[in-house]
């Protein structure tokens, strides 16, 4: 704090660079979580956040496509993520662990739900996001309950596979 007459203390800012995204669904993952992230912090509905982002920084289309299945589909199936998430995520309940580690927990057991991508990928895709944008512990806390979640029946049955009918 600065007293009369002195100069206030600049207080230095570091913008970090995260390296480029390798895949489509890599960088839908990324926009899908920072979309998750604000909806939680602000209970702004979804279709209000991701039109804005959009609008400020347009993806491609397949990404914008990805994006959206990934953040309705969170959504959606938000309260039973939650209730599968908190059972392997013991130590706090959920509300109270950080919001970048809730919502990639929610979007990787999202993906492992729809079994439309191969677990392994899955787990290390969320472990990556928990690495860029998470704090200290948030790897291994991330690969931890995703590791542990994976197997829970209940997770199987949130979203029915397919039928092809």
């Amino acid at each position: 704090m600065s007293s009369e007459g002195e100069e206030p203390e600049i207080i230095a800012t570091e913008v970090l660079e995260h390296p480029q995204a390798i895949t489509d669904r890599s960088a839908a993952r990324r926009l899908a979580l920072q979309i998750l992230y604000e909806i939680d912090c602000t209970a702004h509905p979804p279709g209000v956040v991701m039109a804005n982002r959009f609008q400020d920084d347009p993806p491609s289309r397949k990404i914008e496509h990805h994006v959206q299945q990934l953040v309705s589909g969170v959504t959606a199936y938000r309260d039973k993520l939650d209730t599968i998430i908190q059972r392997y995520a013991t130590e706090f309940p959920l509300n109270q662990v950080a919001i970048v580690d809730r919502n990639i927990l929610r979007l990787g057991s999202y993906e492992a739900a729809t079994r439309e991508i191969p677990i392994n990928v899955v787990v290390a895709e969320a472990v990556e996001l928990a690495n860029m944008f998470g704090a200290d512990g948030s790897t291994r806390f991330v690969n931890g309950v995703l590791a542990a979640l994976i197997d829970d029946e209940a997770l199987r049955q949130i979203i029915p596979p397919e039928t092809g009918e």
